[in-house]
Parts: C-alpha cells; sequence; structure tokens
C-alpha cells in the first residue's frame, strides 16, 4: 500500500468518492468494515440491557460490539463501557482504493485497489497482535481526530484513517504530507504499514 501510496500521491487519484470499487459486491464489502449501521440487526424492539451486554462483551465480535454501541447511540442509550474497537484506513490509487481495516479483535481484512480481498479471523498470531497494536494507535490518536466523518469515500489525493468506536467512529484525514506530519496520525499510519507487511506477505511465509 505505502509505495504505491506515494507514486499515487504524486499523481493524483482518480478514485470515484461514491464507488471506490468497480464492483458492487466490494463496495457492499466496504461499507460493512466501518461497522455503522445496526439496521435491523437487533430486530424492532430488543431488550436495551440485552444489547448493552454485547456492547461490553469482551468476548464478543469486535464489530457485532460496534454495531450494538451504534444501535444504542441511535436510541439514546449511550454505552455504558465505550471503546475504541477498530480503525479502517483508505488510501486512493489510481482510479480504486487499498483499504485496510483491524479490530480489537486481531481480526483483520483487506481490499486492494485490484478488487483482491484477504480475511483474517485473528490468526496468525502475528497478525492479530499486529491488528491490536494498530487498534491501541489509533485508540491514543481518537480524541484529536475528527467527530464528523464524511459519507464520500476519500478522494483528491486525500488519505483517511476511521476510527471505530463505541461513542461513535472519528476521523484523520488529508494529503500524505500532512499525515506524515500528524504527531496523531502519523503513528496509526507506521503501524497500519507494519500490520500490511504481515497481510501481503507469501502465504508459505507465514
Amino acid at each position: 500500500m505505502f509505495k504505491k501510496l506515494l507514486a499515487a500521491f504524486g499523481a493524483g487519484s482518480k478514485t470515484r468518492a461514491d464507488a471506490p470499487y468497480a464492483k458492487d459486491e466490494l463496495n457492499a464489502v466496504h461499507k460493512l468494515l466501518f461497522a455503522d449501521d445496526a439496521g435491523q440487526l437487533f430486530g424492532d424492539a430488543p431488550d436495551v440491557r440485552v444489547v448493552q451486554a454485547i456492547a461490553q462483551d469482551a468476548t464478543e465480535e469486535s464489530r457485532v460490539r460496534l454495531l450494538a454501541a451504534q444501535w444504542l447511540r441511535t436510541h439514546g442509550e449511550p454505552p455504558a463501557a465505550p471503546e475504541v474497537l477498530g480503525v479502517v484506513i483508505e488510501v486512493p490509487l489510481d482510479d480504486s482504493m487499498d483499504t485496510l481495516a483491524a479490530y480489537a479483535d486481531g481480526r483483520v481484512r483487506y481490499i486492494d485497489q485490484h478488487g483482491g480481498t484477504a480475511v483474517f479471523e485473528g490468526a496468525p498470531g502475528d497478525v492479530a497482535q499486529q491488528a491490536k497494536t494498530l487498534v491501541a494507535a489509533a485508540s491514543a490518536a481518537y480524541s484529536g481526530a475528527n467527530p464528523h466523518k464524511p459519507k464520500l469515500a476519500p478522494h483528491n489525493g486525500r488519505m483517511r484513517m476511521t476510527i471505530l468506536a463505541q461513542e461513535g467512529n472519528r476521523v484523520l484525514e488529508g494529503p500524505l504530507h500532512s499525515i506524515l506530519g500528524d504527531a496523531l496520525a502519523k503513528p496509526v499510519l507506521e503501524q497500519g504499514r507494519r500490520l500490511l507487511d504481515l497481510v501481503v506477505r507469501p502465504q508459505d511465509a507465514q
């Protein structure tokens, strides 16, 4: 991602802000990475205490906990134990985008600019641990991030890091030179680079 990123930012990306990937199914997968649309997941009238318990359950999948927290916020019930549970890094490249998502439970999702995908369900151990390290870096940056998440994907030479938290998602966004010069954003980007190195390494090296 990051070697290509340098070249892409120099040339300027033509990524579509409304649909960064050529296939609809990939755009749908991309949206799910943010875990910010609970929809009908919990039914029409769930027990608030049950949803609250899911949001607080450290053994539950991070994205499910985020969805539970989103439902609670929407219904005027702030999560009892707000936490940062993930981060999504988006880098526009040529006519598409690289997207790397990491979660506090060690799960990882990656969509490359050509539409290739990689899914890690908390294994291997070094990938899971680096995912958690990346989320910890994002957690440290959360309070200084922008609370207003844009509706469209980043474009026009900008990259974005969306920090996924039970209190609501926040964003660090800007041109590469701004990100590298930002004391909050740079550590997140660096930990993301380390995770990506593990994600894209040859299978026989894992």
